[in-house]
Formats: structure tokens, C-alpha cells, sequence
């Protein structure tokens, strides 16, 4: 992550979006449409918001092609102590993914929990770099469209 700051000490961990938040006024007008709408949603990076990336989990990965443009899919299913919507982001014109779980054979069912995100504009597009408790996942692609769609907490607990 370039400015996102994730920190572990004896303190304990410091997890903050504000240098990119400072940064992405900026960014913005250079990131592609779909990314720029994600970046700059004011719920996207706000902890006490139900669309915050913060601690949804990676619940699908998928891949293909249409007219020629190769594209990757990933499901992020929500927790249900904080959200109330799953997220879904696809990016359009992959040219690079990686996947990285240090210490083990790379494997998205192993992440765990999302940590923060970072979008910034790249030569052709846009890269998003996520991280998770146990790795992180980075794109760079043309473009990305996310969405989020209504998810049920069956087990969530009602507070009377």
C-alpha cells in the first residue's frame, strides 16, 4: 500500500485511510470511472458505515472473457455484526493479479477478513490493491465496477 497505513506494535494494531483519503482528491482525476466511484463513495472508507470494506471476507473468485476483454470477479460476503450487503467488484481489462499468502501455497480461501483496500490510478487503468489478515490480493485493470447487493444475517442476534 502506498498511502494506506497498516501498523502493528506493541500498542497494538493502527489501521488508517486518512494519507490516502488526503491524496484521493487528487487521484480521482485520474482513476477511471468505475474506480473513482468506488474510491470516492464517503461510506467506502468510513469504519462506522455498513459499506466499508473493512472486515467483509472473500467469499468467491471467478474469471473469463467477454468480446475478448478478460475480466476477474470477487464476491466479498459481509459480517454480520457490521453490514447488512454483500459487495461484489469485476474488473474489466486485467493485466496483472496477484496473490499473495506468505508462508503458504497462494490460496483466496485463506486471506481471511479484509483489512483495507487501495485504488490508484495506473498507466493503463487502475490498480487495487486489498489487504486481508492473512494476505492481500492486487489488480490492475482497466477498470472495475462494484456493487453491492442486499445479504441476510439469519443468526444476527437482536438487541432488545
Amino acid at each position: 500500500m502506498k498511502y494506506i497505513s497498516l501498523t502493528a506494535g506493541d500498542m497494538g494494531n493502527v489501521i488508517s485511510p486518512t494519507a490516502y483519503l488526503d491524496q484521493l482528491p487528487t487521484l480521482a482525476a485520474s482513476l477511471p470511472e468505475g474506480a473513482r466511484a468506488f474510491a470516492t463513495d464517503p461510506d467506502h472508507y468510513n469504519f462506522g458505515s455498513k459499506r466499508c470494506t473493512k472486515d467483509l471476507t472473500l467469499e468467491h473468485l471467478r474469471g473469463g472473457t467477454d468480446d475478448a476483454d478478460v475480466w476477474i470477479e470477487l464476491g466479498f460476503r459481509h459480517n454480520c455484526w457490521k453490514h447488512e450487503e454483500d459487495l461484489t467488484v469485476r474488473y474489466h481489462g486485467i493485466y496483472r493479479f496477484v496473490l499473495d499468502v506468505p508462508g503458504q501455497e497462494p490460496n483466496w480461501g485463506r486471506l481471511g477478513a479484509v483489512i483495507l483496500d487501495e485504488i490508484l490510478p495506473d498507466t493503463h487503468g487502475c490498480t487495487h490493491e486489498i489487504a486481508c489478515l492473512s494476505g492481500s490480493i492486487t489488480m490492475a485493470c482497466r477498470d472495475l465496477t462494484a456493487r453491492w447487493s442486499e445479504a441476510e444475517c439469519p443468526d444476527k442476534p437482536t438487541i432488545r
